[in-house]
């Protein structure tokens, strides 16, 4: 690890400047920024302190109806916090399938949207890795491709983004509230992580300096509650990231579709919306039919980038499944297993 140097911010105005300084990075949780660091994956000059910045830590109703939920809320707090929960339950679900306990009890709401990937050629300082070196190629391209995407990939990346937590948020049309030296601004989170291109270096929109300060979740979000599910595949139900996730949020009426949100995780180097999959779902009869047009259509552009063309008809089943169970109700309590696709078989 490197020498840096610590700035502990008493304001965002303080950190805003401090942290606009070349090589600086924000400190919070630190749950991945610090194991970045320790296997010299990223070595900032300069660390800026967020976690005593006020009024950051706070969940807030907003007057309509929303949520403002501060950038150092923990993810624990907010997937337990009963208005919250009762008003987005696939977003808690998504929370509590994340990481170990003692993660969730630690980790930010804005270190989860700023979270990189967790691609082993990333991870590994002897592989070529664009992110890491741009221009050094990408040697996940004819390596193991088992959990790489198969949508908005380029031959620059083939990476996917790992959160659970962005995947309904970006089905509920949440919005991120930026903190920089212009001042503030707000940006969809659908439009916040940026698809590799020829520039897999840029993750996000974020400019030198900017700090995440909220999340949003508008005021309509909340009308999908009673028929909203995230559902998730992967190797271990007790601590791993997604082979493929999806979020289904669903508002019915007089036994049909009037709206359907689908969002997807696992497959691409962010949550991907699938908006031509709520296309085929509005005014749609709720039923399997239904849910497997749905799926074609949010997979229509999958392709598979290595060993990897499984996790294009696992995603179609999955989203199938995940449709299945928002019609079916949003359950009373938090299941045993929080967004586990295999609950019913472990309860029959």
């Amino acid at each position: 690890m490197n020498r840096f140097d610590y700035v502990r911010a008493g304001t965002v105005a303080e950190a805003v400047a401090a942290a606009s300084a070349p090589d600086a990075a924000y400190l919070a949780a630190g749950t991945n920024l610090l194991d970045l660091m320790k296997g010299g994956l990223t070595r900032p000059a300069r660390l800026v302190d967020v976690t005593h910045l006020p009024d950051l830590d706070r969940i807030e109703r907003l007057p309509e109806g929303g949520f403002r939920v501060g950038a150092l809320v923990r993810n624990s707090d907010l997937a337990y916090d009963t208005a919250f929960a009762r008003a987005h339950p696939s977003v808690a679900e998504a929370l509590l399938s994340g990481a170990s306990a003692q993660l969730r009890n630690a980790a930010t709401v804005a270190g989860n949207l700023m979270q990189r990937t967790r691609c082993p050629y990333f991870y590994d300082p002897a592989s070529a890795c664009n992110k890491r070196q741009p221009g050094a190629g990408c040697e996940a391209q004819g390596g193991e491709t088992r959990l790489h995407a198969v949508l908005g990939w380029s031959e620059h990346c083939i990476a996917t983004h790992p959160s659970d937590f962005c995947v309904p948020l970006v089905a509920l049309d949440a919005s991120v509230e930026i903190e920089g030296k212009g001042g503030t601004r707000s940006v969809p989170l659908e439009a916040f992580h940026c698809l590799p291109g020829d520039a897999p270096e840029r993750e996000t929109v974020l400019e030198p300096g900017e700090l995440i300060v909220a999340l949003r979740l508008p005021t309509e979000a909340a009308a999908f509650a009673e028929n909203s599910r995230y559902l998730k595949i992967r190797d271990r139900t007790s601590y791993a990231f997604a082979v493929v996730s999806a979020a289904a949020s669903l508002r019915l009426d007089q036994g049909r579709i009037a709206e359907g949100r689908l969002a997807l995780g696992g497959v691409a180097l962010k949550p991907w919306r699938a908006r031509e999959a709520e296309a085929v779902l509005a005014g749609a009869e709720p039923n399997e039919s239904t849910f497997r047009r749905a799926a074609d259509a949010a997979l229509a552009d999958a392709k598979a980038s290595g060993d990897n063309a499984f996790k294009i008809e696992l995603a179609r089943r999955l989203i199938v499944r995940t449709l299945t169970r928002a019609v079916a109700g949003t359950p009373e309590r938090m299941p045993a297993l929080p967004a586990s696709a295999f609950e019913e078989m472990l309860h029959a």
